[in-house]
C-alpha cells in the first residue's frame, strides 16, 4: 500500500514539471516579469526535482527493506511449514503409538478375561470346596463345588462371613484371623461329619494370601479347602483292617488249635457222666447194687439237685465254644461256615434271649435293660451264616449291656437297647442303638482292632468286634460302622447286600 502511495504521488510531481515546462515554451508577454516567474518557475521545479529523488531515493530503500522483509517473512515461513510438519509427523507417529497401544491394551484385556474363565472353569471342576476369603473372614469367591455342598449360591455367600455360609468349618473367626495374619498354612486332617446319617471325612487346609507388602506382614485373605476324603479313609482303614485280621488270623489258628483240646475233652467226659448217671445203662446198675446204692434214688437225688441241668449247660456252652472255636479256625484258612436262608428277626429275637440268660448271670442290673425291636414287615430271608451272623449279634449286645451298667456312667432313668431292620435299595441294614454312656473320639478310631478293649484285665478280651468286623465284611461282603456322641450313647450299623452271592444261589 505504500509504495502505491508513493508512485501515485510522484505521478502528480511529474505532472506538474511537465506542465512548467510548458508554460516556459510560450512567448514571454513581459519580459522582467516573465523572467521572475520563470525563475520561481525554475526554483519550484529544481526543489520538486531534489524532493523527487529524495523521494525516489527513499522509495528504492524501502524497496529493499520490503525485499529483506519478504525475504525474511519467507525464510520464516519455511521454518514454520517445516516445523508444523515435523511436529505432524511426531503427532502422526504419536498417534499411530498410541492407537498400537490400545490396540495391545484390547487384546490384553481380552486375554485376561479368556484367562479369567479359564481359571474359574478349572477351579470350577475340582470336585473341592475351595472359598476365597478377605483378611475379615468375608468371602470374596464361591466356588459350584461349595454351592453344591451347602446349596448356598454364590451372589448370597459373596460378602458374607465365611463361618455363615460355611458353618461346618471347626474353627472360630479370631482362629481364622489369626491363621490368616500369621501367613502360615493351616491344616487339619480327616474331619469327621455326619450327613444322611453317613459319617464323612474331610481334610480342611487354609492358604494364607500374601499381598504386595509382605515386609509389612499384611495379608489380602486366603483359600480355603475342604476336600472330602471318605473313600480314601475307608480305603485306608480296610487295608488297615485286613492286615489286622490277617495276622488275628495266624493267631486264631493257633489259640483254636490249643482250645480244641482241652474243648474236647470236657465234652466227653460230660457226655461220660450223663451216661454213668443214667439208670438205664446195665453197667450203672451193676455198679450201684455192688455198692448197694439203689441207682434210682442216686438219679432222684442228682435231680433234686439239678446235675442234670448243669450238665445240659456244660454241654450247651461247650457245644457254642466248639462252634466260636470253629469259626476262628476259619479265620486262618479263608473259608465260609455253612450259608443257608436266614430269617433275622428271628435269628435276633434268639440271641436276644442267650444274651439275657448269660448276662443276668454276670450282673443283676442286666434285668433293668429293656430290649425293644423294630422289623420292616415283608423282610426277605438273607442268604448268610447263622452261627456267625449270631455271634456278631451276641457280641454287639454284650457290648451295649456292658456299656450300660459300667460304673463311671451317670445312668438313664430308663436304660434301654434299641435293634432295627429294613431294607434300602439293594442292603437289608441293622442298627444296635443303646443310651448308654457313647464312645469317646480316641477311643472310636480302634474300635475294631484285634486286642484293643477298654476294659479291665479279665473283663474282656478285645476281640468281639473285631471278630465281628471279619466276619461281615469278609464272609458276607457287608459294612460295619459305629456312630456315637460321647455321653449321647452309641449306635452299631449293619449293612448286608441282598445281592451277590443270594442271587448266584437263586439261579442255581
Amino acid at each position: 500500500m505504500t509504495q502505491m502511495h508513493h508512485e501515485a504521488h510522484f505521478t502528480k510531481i511529474n505532472v506538474v514539471i511537465l506542465t512548467g515546462w510548458q508554460l516556459l515554451s510560450q512567448p514571454c508577454f513581459a519580459l522582467g516579469k516573465e523572467i521572475e516567474t520563470n525563475l520561481n518557475l525554475l526554483v519550484i521545479i529544481g526543489g520538486l526535482l531534489i524532493i523527487q529523488t529524495i523521494l525516489i531515493a527513499g522509495l528504492q530503500r524501502s524497496r529493499l527493506k520490503n525485499k529483506a522483509a519478504k525475504n525474511l517473512l519467507k525464510l520464516h515461513q519455511k521454518e514454520l511449514e517445516d516445523k508444523i510438519q515435523e511436529r505432524t509427523q511426531s503427532l502422526h507417529h504419536k498417534n499411530t503409538e498410541l492407537e498400537t497401544a490400545i490396540q495391545n491394551h484390547k487384546t490384553i484385556a481380552v486375554q485376561l478375561q479368556d484367562t479369567k474363565r479359564h481359571l474359574q472353569t478349572m477351579i470350577n471342576s475340582v470336585p473341592d470346596i475351595l472359598v476365597g476369603v478377605a483378611a475379615d473372614g468375608k468371602v470374596t469367591y464361591w466356588n459350584i463345588a461349595a454351592f453344591e455342598r451347602t446349596g448356598v449360591a454364590f451372589d448370597k455367600a459373596l460378602g458374607t462371613h465365611i463361618l455363615t455360609a460355611l458353618p461346618q468349618l471347626p474353627l472360630s473367626a479370631e482362629e481364622l484371623a489369626e491363621i490368616i495374619k500369621s501367613q502360615k498354612p493351616f491344616i487339619n486332617r480327616q474331619l469327621q461329619q455326619v450327613e444322611n446319617e453317613e459319617p464323612r471325612f474331610y481334610d480342611l487346609r487354609i492358604y494364607p494370601l500374601i499381598s504386595g507388602q509382605a515386609a509389612n506382614n499384611q495379608t489380602s485373605g486366603a483359600v480355603i479347602q475342604l476336600k472330602d476324603v471318605t473313600q480314601r479313609v475307608q480305603l485306608e482303614n480296610m487295608m488297615i483292617q485286613n492286615e489286622k485280621m490277617s495276622s488275628l488270623g495266624e493267631l486264631a489258628a493257633g489259640i483254636a488249635h490249643e482250645i480244641n483240646n482241652p474243648l474236647g475233652v470236657i465234652l466227653h467226659n460230660v457226655q461220660n457222666i450223663i451216661r454213668r448217671t443214667s439208670p438205664d445203662l446195665t453197667a450203672n446198675i451193676t455198679a450201684a447194687n455192688h455198692k448197694n446204692l439203689d441207682v434210682k434214688q442216686v438219679v432222684e437225688y442228682l435231680t433234686a439237685r439239678e446235675i442234670p441241668q448243669f450238665l445240659d449247660n456244660i454241654k450247651e456252652a461247650g457245644e457254642r465254644a466248639g462252634k466260636i472255636v470253629t469259626n476262628m479256625l476259619e479265620f486262618s484258612h479263608s473259608n465260609h461256615a455253612e450259608k443257608n436262608w436266614v430269617d433275622l428277626p428271628k435269628l435276633i429275637l434268639q440271641s436276644i434271649e442267650f444274651n439275657r440268660n448269660a448276662g443276668f448271670a454276670e450282673h443283676s442290673k442286666m434285668a433293668d435293660i429293656k430290649v425293644s425291636t423294630q422289623f420292616s414287615a415283608d423282610l426277605p430271608l438273607i442268604y448268610a451264616s447263622a452261627a456267625e451272623l449270631q455271634q456278631v449279634f451276641l457280641n454287639l449286645l454284650r457290648n451295649s449291656y456292658q456299656a450300660l451298667i459300667s460304673d463311671d456312667y451317670k445312668h438313664a432313668d430308663e436304660l434301654h437297647v434299641d435293634i432295627s431292620v429294613h431294607t434300602k435299595k439293594s442292603e437289608i441294614i441293622i442298627e444296635i442303638k443303646d443310651n448308654g454312656p457313647g464312645i469317646k473320639e480316641a477311643v472310636k478310631d480302634h474300635i475294631f482292632e484285634p486286642f484293643f478293649t477298654t476294659k479291665e484285665v479279665g473283663k474282656g478280651t478285645g476281640l468281639g468286634l473285631s471278630v465281628s468286623y471279619f466276619i461281615i465284611t469278609e464272609h458276607h461282603k457287608g459294612k460295619i460302622s459305629v456312630s456315637s456322641h460321647y455321653g449321647k450313647g452309641a449306635t452299631f450299623k449293619i449293612r448286608l447286600p441282598l445281592t451277590g452271592e443270594r442271587q448266584i444261589s437263586l439261579d442255581i
